[in-house]
């Protein structure tokens, strides 16, 4: 049986990146009217992969006895200056979604809930992820500075990426 202190914290978590995939989503339309189709792309990919996290927590909850309570989702921002500030923003957003796990890992410590600390564990490690892919994005983005070219190259390289839905027991 999950501890109900998990239950609402995982409840909350889900609601996070649940409302992560709305400001990749928000993101993504902003890009296409720039227009920057590939970065468009990127984000686009980056809120399904902030969905499969949210039914991570999902089914999680549900196999340890627990009760999913969704909740509402703010809207996002639906404006940026331009891409650079964009990507800042993106990172902040994953600094703080590292924060909340980083708090339900300790949670889970506190409560003595292992199977919920060995569950998070992933979920450390992907935010160590996501921060270096989008530090790395916005290394490229100052390189490139005012040069529409290689605003245009960055477009292309970021078009490539491709959402790879994980395995079914990657997800459960």
């Amino acid at each position: 049986m999950l501890p109900g202190k998990i239950e609402e914290a995982f409840n909350e978590q889900i609601n996070a990146e649940t409302y992560s995939a709305y400001l990749y989503w928000s993101m993504s339309a902003a890009l296409e009217a720039m227009p920057l189709p590939g970065f468009a792309r990127w984000m686009r990919a980056q809120a399904q992969e902030e969905m499969t996290h949210a039914e991570k927590f999902f089914h999680y909850v549900i196999e340890r006895g627990g009760r999913v309570k969704m909740k509402a989702i703010d809207g996002p921002p639906i404006e940026w200056a331009h891409v650079q500030a964009m990507f800042e923003d993106v990172l902040k957003h994953e600094q703080y979604v590292t924060g909340l796990i980083h708090k339900l890992v300790e949670l889970a410590a506190k409560e003595k809930d292992y199977a919920a600390s060995i569950f998070l564990q992933w979920f450390v490690s992907e935010q160590v992820e996501e921060e270096a892919g989008v530090d790395a994005i916005l290394g490229k983005l100052k390189l490139a500075g005012e040069s529409k070219g290689g605003l245009y190259l960055l477009d292309k390289e970021m078009g490539q990426r491709v959402f790879t839905a994980p395995t079914q027991g990657d997800t459960e």
